[in-house]
């Protein structure tokens, strides 16, 4: 698949943040997004995204319009951190509904207001120039696919291959201001909040993705996202 570099956007630091995509042959008004490392300490979302774009770019054949953001959050990723280099948890960053000042931690610091974050202002623009019909996007906490929207089938299509917990809400665990809040609202976009597992005993990056590979090419070559 040919995919165009789109222009990047920058971080707070300055660092360029990488976007992709791939149009078809036919006229289309809407993309599917993948997307991974909101949080810049979750290495396993990002490895996860490398290995599916580098399939994507060399060996796959699909007519699926696509947007490939492979890390949001360059500065945290470089620091290793979960928030931005301005100490801001992207995903409580989002102008939704539930977005809230209020927090009790600072790795879950929202920002003084919502989209105040230069990377959220870039990942917003590329929506309005390319909508979205689906967002995936790739985090690290505990197996699971968590949907908000219209996308419980794609949920269930993938646990059909990697058996991850599939869950609408998480009981106890609040995200004001996330983008599973936010598209839904703004853009009438389900979001697929993709939760690998965390290197742990002995698990390893080529790990989690053999236990994801079969499950994303096949969604990514099905009906489902045409």
């Amino acid at each position: 698949m040919d995919f165009v570099e789109l222009r990047s956007g920058t971080s707070v630091a300055g660092d360029d943040i990488k976007a992709y995509y791939f149009q078809t042959k036919n006229n289309v008004d809407k993309y599917v997004y993948l997307m991974a490392g909101a949080h810049g300490d979750e290495v396993e979302g990002v490895y996860v995204l490398d290995k599916l774009f580098t399939w994507l770019k060399e060996e796959a054949d699909i007519n699926t319009p696509l947007v490939i953001v492979p890390i949001l959050n360059v500065d945290g990723y470089r620091n290793g951190t979960r928030t931005n280099a301005g100490g801001v948890d992207l995903n409580r960053n989002f102008p939704s509904k539930s977005w809230s000042q209020e927090y009790q931690d600072e790795k879950y610091n929202s920002g003084p207001s919502p989209l105040s974050e230069p990377e959220n202002k870039f990942l917003d623009k590329l929506f309005q120039k390319f909508p979205p019909k689906l967002i995936i996007s790739f985090h690290s906490w505990k197996p699971m696919l968590n949907y908000n929207g219209e996308c419980k089938e794609v949920a269930e299509y993938l646990h059909q291959f990697n058996h991850y917990e599939v869950c609408e809400e998480i009981e106890g665990h609040l995200c004001p201001g996330s983008l599973g809040d936010y598209a839904p609202e703004k853009y009438q976009c389900p979001v697929l909040t993709f939760e690998c597992p965390l290197l742990k005993d002995e698990l390893t990056l080529k790990d989690i993705w053999s236990e994801n590979e079969e499950a994303l090419k096949n969604l990514m070559q099905s009906e489902m996202l045409k």
